[in-house]
């Protein structure tokens, strides 16, 4: 007599699947707690973006246009133009080496001479961001990327000192560009991998807070140092950062999910075990091991194999077009407006203080949108930034106080929606490609900046040429929304297969 086999129907096996929890299930149920361990992790990934705020923004003080005054009433008074007057009639106000513009003599040069170093620093972002986009998905890991920019970078802030005119100088910024390019990529994706779905929107606000804070450190800074040369600005802002790596080396821990994917599940295991609780009776973690997930090996062949798995899906590629041109609008005007300060004819440190200042009720904002759906608020906030550039050039140079206002207010709604279409970045794709989307898209924000600084210059003469272009460019970026899907309370996927599936399931 044979023995009696018992069939399984096709309903039977998807109700067993459907018992079988997946391993991004298993990986959200593990991070569900939040703690003081977590917390503390949390805040020495994000203190990254301390240092990574100053040197983005340092050239503000460094490479401005400094005050200066008549020593010869008979051929200068204060609204000649400064170019037209010999050199003997008129001095700075301070001392010659307080920014490369009075240290190299640039006060008559081009706009394309005073714009080329914080341009060539958009620009070492803009290839840096290539370049180095996989390395924190396959070799080298978000943790360890993350420590070597931070590190290198300020090494690099250090030797700019030793500048001698602004093509070395320009290329110095063009080497901490790309060494830096990696830095706002890995602090986002290591924070929202290493929590669960209800906790991302929070720990990235604390990312943004760091931000700001280095952001705001810099009027202190700079105040401080006023009689001094810039090189003081880059020094006291790269030490700091030195020992920030140092220690971030020693306590940070890697993501579990990226651990997962290289195929250490062991060391996954371990590090979720110091956080998961036991449900029913079932250490979830120790169901990871029946997971197996391909390990992705990291020969020089395979090195740019997210990019290839990235654009050989159609609905992939879409998703990336249109989210990268989205922030270019946005990244322009988020950090245009800031290095566009020195144009509004305001005092300058109180003129970034406000800027800064408007960081922190963003953040607030930021974090009340957490329940509320990513395209209509990106939209709503980049509309109204747009609409207060543009106002920014119709109210003109006679009323600085509204000018000084409507910036701020298009600065502050900036900063909202970079916010929440950072946290949309990561919830569009999955962890197999996360840090890769992530760079390309911060890639494709450097590129529209690479020509704010030329635009800034050329704003000094005409308004439209910064604040116009700023409104124009951020309101047309935002069409893109239509084409792209509502990720609000969505669990992250960790490989392509899952993400497409998830998705056509929505649908």
């Amino acid at each position: 007599m044979e023995d009696s086999v018992p069939i399984l129907t096709k309903s039977d096996s998807i109700e067993q699947e459907k018992l079988i929890p997946s391993s991004d299930e298993m990986i959200e149920r593990s991070l569900g707690r939040f703690g003081w361990m977590e917390f503390v992790q949390c805040i020495l990934v994000s203190f990254a973006m301390f240092f990574d705020a100053q040197q983005s923004f340092i050239s503000i003080y460094s490479d401005d246009y400094p005050t200066w005054h008549c020593n010869d009433f008979t051929a200068c008074s204060t609204g000649s133009e400064i170019c037209k007057l010999p050199k003997s009639s008129w001095s700075w106000d301070g001392p010659s080496s307080r920014t490369i513009i009075s240290q190299w003599g640039l006060e008559c040069a081009s706009s394309f001479v005073t714009g080329l170093p914080q341009s060539s620093f958009f620009m070492g972002c803009l290839i840096g961001s290539f370049l180095l986009a996989t390395l924190a998905d396959t070799s080298l890991g978000r943790k360890n990327m993350l420590i070597l920019s931070c590190l290198s970078m300020s090494i690099t802030s250090i030797l700019i000192v030793f500048s001698t005119n602004v093509w070395i100088y320009s290329a110095f910024k063009f080497v901490i560009g790309f060494l830096r390019s990696s830095i706002g990529t890995c602090v986002l994706v290591l924070l929202t991998e290493k929590v669960s779905t209800e906790w991302r929107f929070t720990v990235g606000i604390v990312e943004y807070f760091c931000f700001t804070l280095g952001y705001m450190s810099l009027p202190g800074i700079a105040y401080v140092n006023r009689n001094s040369s810039w090189k003081s600005l880059y020094v006291w802002t790269s030490i700091p950062a030195i020992a920030y790596s140092i220690i971030a080396y020693i306590f940070v821990t890697e993501s579990p999910r990226w651990l997962l994917m290289q195929g250490r599940q062991q060391e996954a295991i371990a590090m979720l075990k110091g956080v998961s609780s036991a449900e029913n009776g079932v250490d979830l973690t120790g169901s990871l091991l029946k997971v197996t997930t391909p390990k992705q090996k990291a020969s020089i062949f395979q090195l740019y194999s997210s990019i290839a798995e990235l654009f050989s899906r159609s609905w992939a590629l879409k998703r990336m077009v249109a989210i990268m041109v989205l922030g270019i609008g946005i990244g322009m005007v988020y950090f245009g407006m800031p290095l566009a300060v020195g144009n509004l004819g305001f005092d300058i440190y109180l003129a970034v203080v406000f800027n800064a200042l408007m960081e922190i009720p963003s953040c607030v904002a930021t974090y009340f949108l957490e329940n509320r759906r990513r395209r209509p608020s990106i939209l709503v906030f980049s509309l109204a930034s747009g609409i207060c550039c543009v106002m920014c050039v119709v109210v003109g140079r006679g009323l600085q106080g509204v000018k000084v206002s409507l910036s701020l207010i298009s600065f502050f709604s900036a900063c909202t929606a970079y916010n929440v279409f950072l946290i949309y970045i990561i919830e569009l794709f999955p962890t197999s490609v996360r840090n890769t989307t992530t760079s390309l898209v911060r890639q494709a924000i450097v590129f529209g900046n690479i020509f704010s600084p030329f635009l800034i210059s050329a704003g000094r003469k005409n308004d439209f040429f910064s604040y116009g272009v700023f409104g124009i460019v951020i309101m047309c970026s935002c069409i893109t929304l239509i084409g792209l899907p509502e990720t609000k309370g969505i669990a992250l996927c960790d490989t392509m297969d899952q993400q497409e599936k998830k998705d056509n399931t929505s649908v």
